[in-house]
């Protein structure tokens, strides 16, 4: 019965956590309103827009990767920034195709937000079939190497820790 009333408890207290947060107000009746909403809310949203499961394949690669993602940031800042201090003319803007192996939700977002956050690149669009990815880049040198090193540094690894 519980279960039915309330069929996502976790996403009702996210809900009113970040009901309070906006009001910035935590009495009683705000509390109150925060949650019939959260679990309104919950309620409404029902199985229909839910992620895939997750399921961690190889978790611990979570940490080479953040160390791979956190290089690649840094190398990438100072790359940017010569090329920018440079002349304009150097520069080889270009959009890339990246076809994608991976289908999984989590693991696409997470290569989105990774490709987005490394300076001189942006993720332009995802395929409505989600088969590949369009990324914008500040100077591209050689189209198949960039494409490679995405696929196999940053995809690679999330489709085995999200065992994809």
């Amino acid at each position: 019965m519980l279960k039915r009333l309330f069929p996502h408890p976790w996403l009702t207290i996210v809900l009113l956590i970040c009901w309070v947060l906006l009001m910035n107000d935590a009495t009683p009746g705000n509390l109150l309103l925060g949650f019939v909403l959260g679990a309104v809310i919950a309620f409404a949203v029902g199985e229909g827009l839910w992620l895939t499961p997750v399921r961690f394949g190889k978790p611990w690669l979570l940490v080479r990767l953040f160390g791979h993602v956190l290089y690649d940031i840094l190398v990438a800042n100072l790359e940017v920034a010569l090329l920018v201090l440079g002349p304009t003319q150097r520069l080889r803007p270009a959009f890339i195709e990246v076809p994608l192996d991976s289908t999984h939700e989590i693991a696409l977002s997470a290569l989105i937000s990774i490709v987005s956050l490394s300076p001189g690149t942006l993720c332009a669009e995802l395929s409505d079939d989600r088969t590949r990815l369009v990324v914008h880049v500040l100077d591209l040198e050689d189209e198949d190497a960039l494409v490679a090193l995405i696929k196999s540094r940053y995809e690679a690894p999330l489709m085995e820790i999200f065992a994809c």
